[in-house]
């Protein structure tokens, strides 16, 4: 059963993934936040090794989340050496990403409209 709930998960993963590919986003952020999608805090490391995405992508990623303003992010305290860890997760419900994407797309309709009208009037 766990292993069927698991790929159930999956599966939703890769297809909100693809949505938000499809939206625009970059592939490493749809990727990452399709992850984080109804779940709490989770770390760098996390991300990675649930996603297939290297470190550096997982940064990147971040760092584009965090200035759009979805993502906070908070140091956890390691004992030893090594990298930090850092914990992350979503600033805002996730319906309300969807709404600021949403809101993203109808603006480029919008300016595509625009764009068809002016064309049409040198016509």
């Amino acid at each position: 059963m766990v292993s069927k709930v698991k790929g159930e998960r999956a599966k939703k993963e890769e297809r909100l993934t693809e949505l938000l590919r499809r939206a625009g986003l970059s592939r490493n952020v749809a990727r990452t936040l399709a992850y984080m999608e109804g779940k709490g805090e989770v770390t760098s490391v996390e991300i990675e090794k649930n996603t297939t995405l290297r470190q550096p992508e997982v940064s990147i990623a971040m760092q584009w989340l965090k200035k759009k303003g979805w993502v906070i992010k908070r140091d956890i305290k390691k004992e030893g050496k090594g990298r930090p860890v850092h914990g992350y997760k979503l600033a805002k419900p996730f319906p309300k990403i969807v709404e600021e994407i949403t809101k993203d797309l109808e603006k480029k309709i919008e300016d595509i409209k625009k764009l068809i009208d002016e064309l049409n009037s040198f016509s």
